[in-house]
């Protein structure tokens, strides 16, 4: 059973800030909840390709970018790619052998990592990664930064995943 608990009403910035974003990750989990492994696999809104389980594989994937490559600096290889093919979206493309299980439970996993980095953290902590591409060159966020852009992230994709949702079986919900 998924539990997703409402953030509170009245709380300091950290506590407001991780219940929102245990909000949404508990959120996403529910709209994979039920579904067989084929339905979480399938794209149902044409002509995305898009699909529930590509949805909770990619959000391990950015959970581990954000909290542990950027905040701590982790050598954190990618889950679903290679170091020769590390972004290739096969995170949102699963294939015919995986499962919505495994997905879910590599999600969790890096959840509880993401969990254990920022427990002792407040929002002001930078992260120990300064970006070093052209794109992100110099870009250095705080925790505050990293959790706001998780909420953003994670709303945008549950949008999407009540979406796919609804195509498959008409579930519907917040």
């Amino acid at each position: 059973m998924i539990e997703r608990v409402d953030p509170p009403a009245q709380a300091g910035e950290s506590e407001m800030l991780v219940a929102f974003l245990d909000y949404y990750r508990a959120t996403l989990l529910l709209k994979a909840d039920g579904l067989s492994d084929e339905q979480a696999r399938t794209p149902s809104v044409p002509p995305s390709d898009l699909n529930i389980m590509g949805l909770i594989r990619h959000m391990a994937e950015v959970e581990r970018n954000w909290f542990q490559r950027w905040l701590v600096k982790a050598d954190a290889p990618h889950i679903y790619g290679d170091d020769e093919d590390p972004d290739e979206d096969r995170d949102m493309h699963p294939g015919a052998t995986d499962t919505l299980a495994d997905a879910v439970a590599v999600f969790e996993r890096e959840v509880e990592v993401s969990r254990r980095l920022t427990a002792d953290s407040t929002p002001e902590t930078p992260a120990a990664h300064i970006g070093e591409s052209v794109h992100w060159a110099g870009f250095n966020p705080s925790l505050r930064w990293i959790l706001i852009h998780m909420i953003e992230e994670y709303a945008r994709h549950c949008g999407h995943a009540d979406l796919l949702r609804e195509r498959i079986d008409g579930s519907v919900g917040d």
